[in-house]
């Protein structure tokens, strides 16, 4: 009986003592250490945001020339459909017109035009001589999931807009290790994550509407998230390689992914102007007599 009582209390002690390291031999291994940034601002969740209304305060019309590249993705079979690179001129002007040309590579044949005024949108493809009208919104979803796809997401991924005043808003600080297997570093990046919500009326709960990711080092936005009314993530950005273009900073690359359509559009930035004339012309698709016209609701 006295042994079975030693017994008992050595098993209930052994825990505390392997968790104080007694009895237990050990080895130290070095481990990568993450590169911290030379500069890592600190301001407050107000300041955060102001930055970002001026930003888009100070935006009035944008042009770019892109190059775009689109995968059909078939995750759950683990497959990626890629299509041709497309060439690309992008308009756009606040506070929701956008004007998106395709043509193809080298030889400049247009694939696609498409126009928009915020509130209805136009897209025309030559090959087929057909033209699609309908809102920016759709009234409901379609079981073809490609005419889920409006202009309006593609607007709000190519400039993250400053908040509405019925918008709210939270700040967490947070930080990430990247790896960069070309020069085998570790960059340690802190970040800022503003998450935008609006009130629900007659009730406790909150629509989320944004999250948006801020690097500390320049206080500029590398990710945003976008949902639906329901609350279901409907895109997800991605804005890297920041570019002086000489009208201001703007990332080279613009990954846009689609999780409820399974699909991709990557741009690759080359030249962008800020706050250049555009005249109104710029922003009508010409669609010829002969076309045939698909309304979607």
């Amino acid at each position: 009986m006295r042994a079975i009582c030693r017994l008992a209390s050595i098993t209930a002690l052994a825990p505390s003592l392997l968790l104080s390291g007694c009895f237990l031999f050990f080895t130290t291994r070095r481990l990568p250490v993450p590169m911290a940034p030379a500069v890592v601002q600190t301001v407050t969740p107000d300041q955060l945001v102001a930055h970002l209304n001026e930003r888009w305060t100070a935006l009035d019309t944008m042009t770019a020339k892109v190059e775009m590249l689109s995968s059909v993705l078939k995750t759950k079979e683990g497959l990626a459909k890629d299509y041709t690179r497309v060439g690309g001129i992008i308009v756009m002007r606040k506070p929701a017109m956008l004007r998106v040309l395709g043509r193809a590579p080298v030889i400049g044949l247009e694939l696609f035009d498409m126009a928009s005024d915020g509130k209805t949108f136009t897209l025309y493809i030559p090959s087929k001589n057909i033209a699609y009208k309908g809102s920016t919104a759709a009234s409901k979803k379609s079981a073809n999931q490609y005419e889920n796809l409006r202009p309006g997401f593609f607007l709000d991924a190519l400039v993250v807009r400053g908040l509405d005043p019925d918008e709210f808003y939270s700040v967490t600080s947070d930080s990430e290790t990247i790896e960069d297997t070309a020069k085998k570093h570790l960059y340690f990046v802190p970040e800022y994550i503003l998450s935008v919500t609006r009130h629900i009326a007659g009730s406790h709960r909150d629509q989320p509407v944004r999250v948006i990711t801020f690097h500390r080092e320049d206080l500029l936005p590398y990710e945003q998230d976008l949902y639906d009314g329901e609350g279901n993530l409907e895109t997800h950005v991605i804005y890297s390689d920041y570019k002086d273009f000489g009208s201001g900073l703007y990332p080279s690359t613009v990954t846009i992914k689609r999780p409820l359509e399974d699909s991709q559009i990557v741009m690759l930035v080359e030249k962008v102007a800020e706050n250049v004339a555009v005249p109104a012309d710029e922003f009508e698709v010409h669609v010829p007599p002969d076309a045939q016209i698909k309304s979607l609701e």
